[in-house]
């Protein structure tokens, strides 16, 4: 497989919060508070640039912000194609991090949950071998409306769609039989143990495979620190660990995961090679604060 990968999904603004120590209710905590360009989309279609993939890359936002993401993702090699919305801000995402470097999340979508058919047009698609769908734009009805219909243009063109469920609190809100009917049939899905295990009720990554490759052609589970694997509707097929690292901030860790994985897939590599380097785009990703790459 070669060509363009279209990516569709939010833009936020993240606010990264370290604090010092456990959260004081009803007083203070002395913190690290960081501003850093996010949203799972946006972070996929930075971290596929950053490994050589021809990327573009669809969203909304709000209009005063328009021009600035417009410079942040043509300087890190993303064609971007963005609509703005006059009535909704940018999505804002508050980040905490705990010692451990897992996070909670405060979210308010903003401009996201406008996405409109019309900002998916046609020519999005044009020269495209891919599209991969962030699993937020499926919450709302109206980028669902516009995704759904985005990923029926694309099956009729014959490209390949690939799809991340990207939210497991998410996932239980809209109910998993609920989502997958939204999401149709797809060539991969890239999910962490909890989406899987929400997704199916299977209890291990070996029926979350073999359950979730009756609806994609592709499965690919992403464990964390115990790395990843990959197979289909007959099971687990590869298996490869991850390196030791420190981590600092999970955040992205999941989207550089799946660029890495793509880019590497589009450039026609081994089923092998992408595996090794989507853990390895994902060790990267969590020694660092933020969501995109540094």
């Amino acid at each position: 497989m070669s060509g363009r990968i279209v990516v569709v999904g939010d833009v936020m603004t993240d606010i990264i919060v370290v604090p010092e120590g456990p959260i004081v209710v009803g007083s203070d905590r002395r913190s690290s508070i960081r501003s850093r360009p996010g949203g799972s989309g946006a972070n996929q279609a930075v971290w596929l640039a950053s490994a050589g993939a021809d990327v573009s890359f669809a969203a909304r936002v709000g209009s005063a912000d328009r021009a600035g993401y417009e410079t942040h993702f043509r300087e890190r090699g993303v064609a971007s194609v963005l609509a703005g919305d006059k009535d909704m801000q940018s999505g804002m995402l508050v980040t905490i991090i705990d010692a451990d470097g897992e996070r909670s999340f405060l979210t308010d979508r903003g401009a996201n949950l406008n996405l409109g058919i019309d900002d998916l047009p046609d020519s999005l698609l044009e020269g495209a071998a891919m599209v991969l769908v962030s699993g937020y734009s499926f919450f709302a009805p109206g980028p669902r409306k516009a995704v759904r219909n985005l990923l029926e243009r694309a099956r009729a063109r014959g490209l390949a769609v690939a799809i991340d469920p990207a939210s497991v609190g998410f996932l239980h809100e809209v109910g998993p039989t609920q989502f997958l009917d939204w999401v149709g049939p797809a060539d991969w899905i890239f999910a962490n143990e909890s989406e899987a295990e929400t997704l199916t009720g299977a209890a291990d990554f070996e029926g979350h495979v073999q359950a979730l490759g009756q609806q994609f052609g592709h499965v690919v589970i992403k464990r964390g620190r115990f790395g990843a694997v990959v197979g289909d509707r007959t099971g687990v097929v590869l298996s490869r660990a991850a390196p030791l690292v420190r981590m600092v901030d999970s955040t992205g860790a999941g989207d550089a995961f799946a660029a890495g994985f793509l880019a590497a897939l589009l450039k026609g590599e081994s089923v092998e090679t992408c595996l090794d380097q989507g853990i390895a785009n994902g060790a990267r990703a969590v020694q660092f604060v933020g969501g995109q790459p540094q």
